[in-house]
């Protein structure tokens, strides 16, 4: 899971960096609006890269989901790319642990079969 969720989250910085500067281009919106949104974003992305698999990791991602499609209200760009991101992060938790289950399931077929030893078979 954490490859894949850590993954999104990088993707997710690269996005909102460059839908930042997009978003610049808005007449009606101070430049220190979109980076004041943009940047904590992006931040909070890299940051919960290292905090994924930890207790309460994922509720954290889910968090900064919904932050990300509220920052809408500030930025209308973000809704779009925040309800994106949301899907992206579902997709990342969910297929994410079913990985990790057929991981876990392989490492210990290889576990029993080393400790049955060459004669078992």
């Amino acid at each position: 899971m954490r490859t894949l969720c850590s993954s999104t989250l990088i993707g997710e910085f690269f996005v909102i960096g460059f839908a930042g500067l997009v978003a610049m281009k808005d007449d009606s919106l101070a430049m220190s609006t979109v980076w004041w949104v943009c940047g904590v974003a992006m931040v909070f992305s890299v940051l919960l890269c290292g905090m994924v698999t930890r207790p309460g990791g994922v509720q954290l991602g889910w968090a900064l989901q919904i932050v990300l499609i509220l920052s809408g209200f500030v930025v209308p760009t973000m809704f779009f790319l925040g309800a994106v991101f949301a899907g992206l992060w579902w997709a990342s938790v969910h297929y994410g642990r079913r990985i990790d289950d057929i991981k876990a399931r392989w490492a210990e077929a290889q576990t029993a079969g080393a400790s049955a030893g060459p004669d078992a078979a």
